[in-house]
C-alpha cells in the first residue's frame, strides 16, 4: 500500500459516510473528499442533472474514471464513496487494492430515519418516494450491495461509531 493511507468508505446512502468522513479526516489530520462532489467538480453538474441528463449508466462510467484517478494520488485522505459506487466496474476490487476500505454497517431503521424525506428527495433514487418506500428501497439496496460492501476490510457496525475506534482498528490492521 506504500507509505501513504487512503481511507475509503463505504455504504449505503444515509450510513454516515460524508459525516463520519469528515470526523475521521480531523482525528487522522488528513485532507476529506466526497467521491460525488468531485464527480460534480469534474463534470460541473450536480449528480441529480448527471442521472436525468445522462443516466446511471454514464454516471457510473464517470464515477469510476474519477475514483480510479483519485486512487493513483500519492497522498493520504480519507474519501466517502457514492453508496453504489463499490458495486459497479470492479470499483471494490479497486479500492480493496489501493486503499484500506470501510463499510459503515448502520441499521436500515436508523439510515431510514437519518435520510428523512427532505434529505431524500435530494438524492436522486429516492425522489418522490414516501418514508416506507424510502425503508423498502433501502432494504433492496442492501440485498444487491452487501456483498460488495463485504468486502472491505474494516467493517464498523451498528449506528455510533467513533473515529478512535475505526483508527485503532487502523492500527491493528496496519500492524498484520
Amino acid at each position: 500500500m506504500g507509505k501513504d493511507l487512503k481511507i475509503v468508505l463505504v455504504g449505503l446512502p444515509g450510513s454516515g459516510k460524508s459525516t463520519f468522513g469528515k470526523q475521521l479526516a480531523t482525528v487522522l489530520k488528513f485532507p476529506y473528499y466526497d467521491l460525488d462532489h468531485l464527480i460534480e467538480d469534474r463534470f460541473q453538474m450536480k449528480i441529480p442533472d448527471i442521472f436525468s441528463r445522462y443516466g446511471e449508466g454514464q454516471f457510473r462510467a464517470w464515477e469510476t474514471e474519477v475514483l480510479q484517478e483519485f486512487l493513483g494520488r500519492d497522498d493520504s485522505y480519507v474519501l466517502a464513496s457514492g453508496g453504489g459506487c463499490p458495486c459497479f466496474n470492479e470499483n471494490m476490487d479497486l479500492i480493496n487494492q489501493k486503499a484500506v476500505s470501510v463499510y459503515l454497517d448502520v441499521p436500515l431503521e436508523e439510515i431510514s430515519f437519518r435520510l428523512g424525506l427532505a434529505k431524500a428527495q435530494t438524492r436522486p433514487m429516492f425522489m418522490g418516494l414516501d418514508q416506507g418506500e424510502i425503508t423498502v428501497k433501502l432494504k433492496s439496496l442492501l440485498v444487491e450491495r452487501d456483498y460488495f460492501y463485504r468486502k472491505a476490510k474494516i467493517k464498523l457496525s451498528g449506528e455510533d461509531f467513533s473515529a478512535e475506534l475505526l483508527v485503532s482498528e487502523l492500527i491493528r490492521l496496519l500492524r498484520n
